[in-house]
């Protein structure tokens, strides 16, 4: 996993703010009291110690939550503008399969952990779509920076749109190293918007990243076509 400084400089670099600033109560304090590794592989589990301030004004007590810590990650969008189609790719994942899910495939967004020290999350997304989905990335705009599941999860992904050329695009793609089975495919923007309404897709950082296409498609095609 990357080294700790080095997602603090990430974090700065990327400096989200939450809503306006009459939602945003000034003073409050979060203190990490106390973190230790429970389990190390793959992934780590830390054992925590912490307190926080309350809406009321006090502070917490010494409270003990247990941390899935995996890193931070970076996904895109590829959108060819001049075709008007996204590609997406489908591959297993074991959380659905340990979930019970008799469908454990799952419909994503090209994504990648940021794991190499001095990269970026851009460097990532571009480096990733080659290898899930043989494509290259153009243009990059973000879309959010979001934690998947903020109560048990460090996890952080920083999500952008990707221009690219989608003739020809699609196949199996995935590093043999890493026991990566991934199929990439095309879809139409018709496609998508009926994909959501019925929603056939159950990966959140996908239904994030498309349902904030659908509301900035107009805009992107008006950019990115105009600017070749």
């Amino acid at each position: 996993m990357v080294a700790r400084g080095h997602l603090c400089r990430l974090f700065r670099r990327w400096n989200f703010t939450l809503l306006s600033g009459r939602h945003i109560r000034p003073g409050r304090k979060a203190e990490l009291l106390s973190r230790k590794t429970g389990w190390q592989g793959y992934f780590r589990l830390e054992l925590l110690t912490l307190r926080h301030s309350r809406h009321d004004g006090s502070m917490s007590p010494a409270l003990q939550r247990e941390m899935f810590e995996r890193g931070h990650a970076a996904g895109v969008l590829p959108y060819d503008p001049m075709r008007d189609e996204v590609l997406l790719i489908e591959q297993f994942r074991p959380g659905p399969l340990a979930a019970g899910d008799p469908e454990p495939w799952q419909i994503e967004i090209v994504a990648g952990m940021i794991d190499k020290e001095g990269e970026s999350a851009e460097d990532v997304v571009r480096r990733e779509a080659v290898e899930e989905a043989g494509i290259g990335i153009r243009d990059l705009e973000p879309i959010a920076d979001i934690y998947t599941t903020p109560g048990a999860c460090t996890e952080r992904i920083a999500l952008f749109c990707g221009r690219c050329d989608l003739a020809g695009a699609g196949g199996i793609f995935g590093l043999a190293g890493e026991e990566e089975d991934i199929r990439a495919f095309p879809c139409s923007m018709d496609e998508i918007r009926a994909a959501l309404a019925r929603r056939a897709i159950r990966n959140a950082i996908t239904v994030v990243a498309l349902q904030w296409l659908c509301l900035n498609r107009e805009r992107l095609r008006t950019a990115w076509t105009g600017s070749d």
